[in-house]
Parts: C-alpha cells; structure tokens; sequence
C-alpha cells in the first residue's frame, strides 16, 4: 500500500473514537424508533411527516403492540375527549371510516360528544396502522433484536441487532420494556416507590379488595399455586414487583367464526385449588374474565381488576424487562398456558357454578385473527416495565395537585388505575390480593384529573444521553405510570417524541437544547391538543341535579327510584342523558341477585309499547331479561344494552306488551347469566295504538 495513504488511514482511525465503526453495510436515517408498539409507530409516522427519514425496528414479528395485538376496546374514560387528539384520534377515525366504507356502523358512546366507541377487530386495526406507516413512508422491519449500542460520548452512534446494524442522529425507545435506554447506560428504575420517595399515599402496598377468608396453604403448610408470598412487606416500603400482565384476547360465539381453546400442554386441577376455595365461600360468584363487545360479533376478554382471580398471572411477570429473548419467550409461555389452563377450569370444573361455566364455554378463539399465530394473541399484555430516571419525574403530586406544566407534550386524564402486584397468604388465615389501585377519579365523574406530561419526562439526564427520547418507559413514579400507562397517552407521547427526534435531526441538536416554543408549534400543528380544559367542563355531576325529569314524559314512566330492589346495585351519574337523578347498575355480576320489581298501574286494558331508557355502551349486557306480568298474561323480553338509542331520544323501544287496568302489573329485572352491566334507568309504557 502507498505510505501516504497508509499514513493517512492512519490518522482518520486515531481520530475517530474507538467505539465507533465506519462499517459500510450500517442502514442509516434520520431517525431510528425502536419498538412498534402505539407510542412506536405513532412516533415512526409522525417523525416522518417532519420530512425525517425513518427507520421503524421490531424485535419481534408482530407490529403494533397490544393495539394491533387483542387490546380492542381502548380506553375511552378520558376526562375530555377533545384533549385525545393528533394521531391517536386521526387512527381511529381511520378505522371508523374503514368499517364505513364496508357498510358497517360502529356504535356510539352517548357520554362523549361526537365521539365513536373506541372498538375495533385486531386485524382491521392493523390493516390501518400499516397503511399509514406505509403513506408516511416509515421502513419497518421486525425480528430486530437490540444486542448492543455503541456511544461516541452522549450520543448514540448506532445499533447492533440480531439482524444488521442501524445508525441515525436521533434515536427513540417506544418499547414497553425500556430495551434502548438500558442498553444505551441511561438510569432506570422497575418497581413501586415507597410513599415517602415523592410523597404518594398510593404508593407503597395496597389492600382495596380486602381478605378472602379462605386458607392460602395446602395440608403441609405449604402455599397453595398461584400464591405469591406470605409476606407482602411493610404497607409504607419500596419494592420491585410490577403490576401483573396478561393477554387481551378476542373471542367469538359465532360457530362459523369460532375456533375451539387449545388444550393446555398439562393442566393440573389441583393448580387451582385456591380458586376453588374462592367460589366455594363466595356469595355472588361472578364470571372471572371481562368482556367486552366488539364488531363482528367478537368480544375483548381482559384481566379484571375488580376480581379476586382473573386472567392475570400475579407475579409471573417479574423479571419480564431484564430479561433476554429466550427469558421473554419462557415468560410468554407461562402466561399463555395459564390462560388455556384457567380456561379449562372455568369451564369443566364443578366448582365453578354451572351457569358461569355455561357462559365461557360459548366463547372460542377468532378464526380470522392471528392465523399465523394459531388464532393466539402475539402480544403479552405489559402494562408496565421499567422507568427512565430522567430530567423529569412525574408523581402522584402532578396528576392531582399540579396538573400544568411548562412544556406539555401531552395532556393525560385517565384514572390511576394499577392491577395487582402480589397474592398472599396470610399465616394466621386468609388470602389477600395486594397492589390494585381501584380507578383514582375526579369527585363525581366516572374519569380521571387531566394533567400535562411535561418534554422533560422523555428526557434522558443530558449527562448520560443527548440523542435518545423515551415516550413509552418515560420518567415518572409507579403511581403515575398507572395513569399514563395506557394507549392513547402512549401514542400521543410517541407522536410528540417523533416530532421532537426529527427537529433534533434536522437542527444536529441534542433533543434536550431544543427548543420548546418550536416544539410546541409543530405538535400543534400535527393535530395535538395542549390546553388543560377549562375547569367549567370539569365540574362535578351533582347526584341531585335532574338530568330528564319522568314528570314531563308523558304514558307511564317508572324511574329506577320506584323499583323494589333485591341483591347488590350501584348508583351512578356517569353517563348522561338519564332519567331523574342518576341510575342504578349491577356492577356487572351476572350472578342472579341483583334484582327490580316495578309494581303499577295502567289507565286501561289494552297492549302497550315498552320502552327502555339507559345508557348504551360495549360494556352492557346483550341479554338483560325482562319479565312482565299483568293478570292472566306474561311475557319475557330480552334486551341488548348495547344498542344505541335512537338519536335524540332517550328510551328505545323493546316490545309491545298486554296488560289489564283492574290490577297490579308487574315488571322485574334481574342478571341471573347476564355477560355486561345491566343498567337500570327508567322504563316507559305507552298504549300501543
């Protein structure tokens, strides 16, 4: 070789950092997003609508996280739904305006104007994230396994994957685990905070549910399956368990749709014991899954945060983040034969009541979802992994005390709302379910306290990254992330990092120098909302305020309030319209024991049209039952809550029945293997002439 060249080659290779390579086959953009789940590629499409170029990396095979992945009934409670803007709304007017185009309506949610029911199948949803990844012109490529970054200082230079290396001036973590900003040296945390770290009172341990009395231990003194610990920790400390994942999965009754649950690899009875000693002291036994109703016939099943046991696998998810792909895979495994084990439980065991085994073994797996992974949801449930420790910590005290922020990215409103952390066996009798945080909501609304995310939460410490946002495992407490850990914060978050990674690529800046008002300007204009809403929309629904008061309808009006009611019912203002001063729900047990008699009177013989008032929504049951008796004549109707009333009206008519004027008519309600909430409004009876 010519000296002088050699001598040179030289020179570039002191200059350059040892740690950085000048490796050819390096697939270079603008902007690099690690991790397709919302906040991914809601980051991915944003950055690039920017003029960014971007690279979209996958580690798995699956694109779209749980959004694409079963998670089909997204969560709606936001205080005001005209805050949840920029692409998580334009993505599911894209999905509304899918099913439109095939002739099919999606329901309504009353409680929110102009707003659809955030319901969808799996495969339609990820038919339109791919199609606005591919209009964007994000290059996504999945089975992309992060193995290690290099650094040149603060910076990120590029990543090395199981499958080729990747390099680009800004980079972003949208993974649920936190997968980058770990490998790349930036501080994290995983775990719950003690209540004096920042001052929570929901911090540390938490016992909403109460003690099942019920022995947590086998005939050795040994701790039945499913049991956690026998000691949860002091109530007040810190520690390293996480709230429990599941799968959502999506079933179907329809036997042309429907495919039967695998069998589980080994199922074990004894497994389950502790669940059979549940039921065998539980007084209103309830179906142990929620479900909730989506289009084409198909349901959500989740994990129920209300319920003793349900599809979650307490404690098996620790260790999930740390873990490697083969750990991954192990912890994966576990949860999906759990759920199939479960299944089979509920389904086959005698001690589950014969109307609840009834009831699940209707539902099957989707023929026309996930065929490549056995119809099977492909996306664990990972409502929580680790933390960044980054420029901003937000806390408890920022969602209920100190909502604004100088440098809003996002405005968040839904409920604090953690699942459970741990099941214990109580030495000296008992079990008990620790770490739910039953839904944390403002005074007399069904929603939570609306706040800013400030930029700085994504902000990793200048001095340990420059070139790397975090809008999924961003920097806040275990109390905030179970208000923020949900999907529609998460994909406005993920459109707020791709905005700020492509102006930091653009500028050759470090995202923490940019700019804010420059910022705040592009998020604008992409559609976000940044104001906290005014506190006149947020003012309290005031038990004794009428909504529609009966004495101006006009037949025979029987509001909730003149009801006999036998077992347990809830009131509630929640949604609006209603009759009189709110209404009453069974909070959905489906047992049988929540049941309203109405006693009364009509003017004269004759049939009359019945007509129901409540408030339609996905989670309703679909067969409340009706009986009605007057004289010689009884008739049973059943009603689907979930129909939507007729626009403007505030009952819907259910069927035309007979009754005699010369004595007492009856009509009971009751939720005896009812599959939602049975809400009970007011009913209006009106001669059928």
């Amino acid at each position: 070789m010519n000296r002088a060249l050699l001598f040179v080659l030289t020179l570039l290779l002191l200059a350059r950092p040892a740690n950085v390579s000048l490796a050819a086959d390096v697939t270079k953009a603008d902007v690099i997003v690690y991790g397709s789940t919302p906040g991914g590629f809601c980051a991915a499409i944003a950055a690039a609508r920017e003029g960014a170029s971007v690279v979209l990396l996958e580690p798995t095979g699956h694109v779209g996280g749980v959004n694409t992945g079963g998670l089909s009934f997204s969560d709606s409670n936001q205080t005001v739904r005209s805050t949840v803007m920029g692409l998580f709304d334009e993505w599911h007017r894209r999905i509304e305006a899918d099913y439109e185009s095939r002739g099919i309506e999606l329901p309504y949610d009353v409680s929110v104007k102009d707003a659809s029911v955030w319901t969808y199948e799996p495969h339609v949803a990820a038919r339109v994230t791919q199609q606005m990844l591919d209009e964007a012109d994000v290059q996504v490529l999945t089975h992309r396994w992060l193995q290690s970054v290099v650094k040149d200082g603060t910076r990120i230079a590029r990543l090395v994957t199981t499958d080729g290396e990747f390099a680009a001036k800004t980079y972003i973590d949208a993974t649920y685990e936190g997968d980058l900003m770990a490998a790349a040296g930036v501080s994290w945390t995983i775990g719950r905070e003690g209540r004096d770290a920042y001052g929570e009172s929901l911090a540390g341990k938490q016992y909403p549910k109460g003690k099942m009395n019920i022995s947590g231990f086998d005939e050795e003194g040994e701790p039945l399956p499913l049991i956690t610990t026998t000691d949860a920790g002091p109530d007040a400390a810190a520690d390293t368990n996480v709230m429990t994942y599941s799968f959502r999965l999506c079933l179907t009754k329809d036997p042309a749709n429907r495919v039967p649950f695998p069998e589980p690899e080994q199922y074990d009875p004894a497994r389950f014991e502790v669940v059979r000693r549940y039921f065998a002291q539980e007084k209103r036994p309830v179906l142990l899954w929620d479900l909730y109703k989506l289009p084409g016939g198909k349901w959500d099943a989740n994990n129920g945060i209300g319920k003793q046991f349900s599809l979650g696998l307490i404690g098996a998810c620790n260790g999930w983040s740390e873990a490697d792909a083969e750990g991954r895979k192990e912890i994966f495994e576990a949860h999906k034969q759990y759920s199939l084990e479960m299944y089979r439980f509920l389904t086959t065991d005698p001690a589950v009541p014969e109307h609840l085994r009834k009831q699940l073994a209707e539902f099957g797996l989707c023929r026309d979802e996930f065929p490549e992974y056995d119809h099977w949801s492909p996306q664990l449930y990972v409502r929580e992994g680790r933390r960044m420790q980054g420029m901003y910590v937000v806390s408890q005290r920022d969602i209920m005390d100190e909502p604004e922020k100088e440098d809003p990215i996002v405005i968040s409103s839904f409920p604090i709302d953690s699942h459970d952390c741990q099941r214990v066996a109580l030495p000296g009798g008992g079990v008990v379910n620790e770490g739910t945080i039953f839904p944390v909501r403002m005074p007399g609304r069904r929603n939570g306290y609306p706040y800013h995310v400030p930029y700085r939460a994504i902000l990793p410490q200048p001095a340990e990254c420059t070139n790397l946002l975090v809008p999924v495992a961003l920097s806040c407490t275990h109390v905030a992330i179970s208000s923020i850990r949900v999907e529609p914060t998460w994909m406005i978050l993920g459109q707020s990092a791709g905005i700020a990674a492509a102006m930091a690529a653009d500028a050759n800046a470090a995202v923490q120098e940019l700019a804010y008002p420059q910022l705040r300007e592009r998020l604008l204009a992409q559609g976000q909302v940044l104001e906290l809403p005014d506190p006149s929309e947020l003012q309290p629904v005031q038990s004794t305020k009428v909504s529609i008061d009966p004495k101006t309808l006009p037949g025979v009006v029987l509001d909730d309030r003149k009801a006999t009611l036998t077992g347990q019912w809830s009131a509630s203002t929640n949604f609006r319209p209603h009759i009189g001063t709110g209404y009453m729900h069974d909070e959905k047990r489906g047992d049988g024991g929540s049941i309203a008699t109405f006693r009364f009177k009509v003017p004269e013989d004759g049939r009359y049209r019945l007509l129901m008032a409540y408030s339609a929504h996905e989670t309703r049951a679909t067969n409340v039952p009706v009986q009605v008796t007057s004289g010689p004549h009884s008739q049973m109707l059943t009603v689907d809550q979930t129909v939507p009333l007729p626009g403007g009206k505030a009952f819907r008519p259910v069927g035309e029945v007979e009754l005699d004027a010369g004595v007492e008519s009856v009509i009971m309600i009751a939720n005896e293997g009812t599959d939602g909430f049975v809400i009970l409004d007011a009913l209006q009876l009106l001669p059928a002439k």
